[in-house]
């Protein structure tokens, strides 16, 4: 029997691994940092043995309340993600299973590789209305990629969408999978109707350092992107520094960044309610957004979510605030979940990377609707 993480966005810690029946396993922390929950190995023993694990010391990752049921995601071929059943007691997580097969991969949620990020880059820049461009490097010198589809004119909305600040939440590059390929569906006439408004400014990966290191919420060293966004630098967050800059340049009549929650297991969006220059007019297109969803798809809600800021005291060193306050825009962060989203329950598969991939197919039609309102 071994466990193996020796792989891009591997992370696991073998505290006992003697018998099949006591796997005991800890989680790394993301580098220079204390967080940590983003967990993926691979087992490889005898088949048809069941297999009992521990994820130890869990009370002390970075969101404890995240493993409350909970369900460890597996896969032998790493297409299909299916659910195992587990149990959390408040410090330790504990599942069983029996493999069918020799060798078997274990996630807190389906993974997003770096290839097929690429694909996914390159894939898009082959219709004639997209293009790609590296805006920089990051510290591990990997490319900060960003897509422009459509063409810029007078008048045209610009809309920026952003996702996998915190690479651990792989469900965020799922979504903007989906999103990318109905908008660049030449036969879908929500994404036609768009690119006649629009342009698109788009980065499906904010993080790939920390998405190849196997971190749940920080870039190469260390540092949350998503509190970086009042003051980034090139020294410790260029890919915000870089982003930023070109969002400068061109504006922003629209903005999402795309997450993935732990704890809270249903789809939700966070607005812009504590930035100082909030209005009735930004509470008009927050809410009329929220209803086009709530119309289009089941799988987005409105009743759970974060606490709404109180009136000017949002933290502008988030994305989402300080993109509302700097261009007075619709600014919205989405958020799915790692475990399933109850309202749309399934045992099997939980939310998933096809989901994901639907629901980012789902916003773009829920843009549509508020396109021609934006300013």
């Amino acid at each position: 029997m071994n466990i193996f993480s020796n792989f891009e966005s591997g992370n696991i810690d073998v505290v006992k691994a003697d018998q099949p029946g006591d796997i005991q396993l800890r989680i790394k922390k993301d580098n220079q940092s204390d967080f940590y929950q983003w967990f993926h190995f691979r087992l490889e023993t005898q088949a048809q043995v069941e297999h009992g694990f521990e994820l130890q010391d869990l009370a002390k990752s970075a969101y404890p309340e995240g493993w409350k049921d909970y369900d460890v995601v597996a896969s032998y071929d790493r297409e299909e993600w299916f659910r195992i059943p587990a149990e959390f007691d408040g410090d330790t997580l504990r599942f069983k299973v029996i493999p069918e097969q020799r060798s078997m991969y274990f996630a807190y949620f389906a993974p997003y590789s770096y290839d097929r990020h690429l694909d996914l880059l390159h894939q898009a820049q082959m219709n004639f209305n997209c293009e790609l461009e590296t805006l920089g490097s990051t510290l591990d010198n990997n490319d900060i990629s960003l897509l422009t589809v459509g063409e810029p004119g007078e008048g045209k909305k610009k809309i920026w969408i952003i996702a996998r600040q915190h690479p651990g939440e792989t469900m965020a590059e799922w979504f903007m999978e989906g999103l990318l390929q109905r908008l660049l569906d030449e036969t879908d006439t929500v994404g036609r109707a768009l690119l006649e408004r629009a342009v698109f400014y788009i980065v499906p990966n904010m993080n790939p350092d920390g998405s190849i290191r196997g971190h749940l919420r920080t870039n190469a060293a260390g540092i949350n992107l998503n509190r970086e966004w009042l003051t980034p630098s090139m020294e410790k967050s260029p890919e915000v520094f870089l982003v930023r800059e070109r969002m400068l340049e061109t504006g922003v009549d629209m903005f999402l960044d795309i997450h993935g929650d732990e704890a809270i297991p249903y789809n939700f969006v966070a607005g812009c309610e504590g930035i100082p220059s909030y209005d009735e007019r930004h509470a008009t297109l927050e809410h009329n957004f929220k209803q086009a969803l709530l119309t289009i798809t089941p799988e987005f809600q409105d009743d759970y979510g974060y606490d709404k800021d109180a009136p000017g005291e949002a933290n502008l060193s988030m994305g989402t605030a300080w993109v509302g306050e700097q261009f007075k825009c619709l600014a919205y962060t989405v958020e799915m979940p790692f475990k399933d989203h109850n309202l749309q329950p399934d045992a099997f598969y939980g939310w998933s990377p096809e989901r994901s991939l639907a629901f980012g197919q789902d916003m773009l039609a829920a843009v549509r609707v508020v396109v021609d309102q934006l300013r």
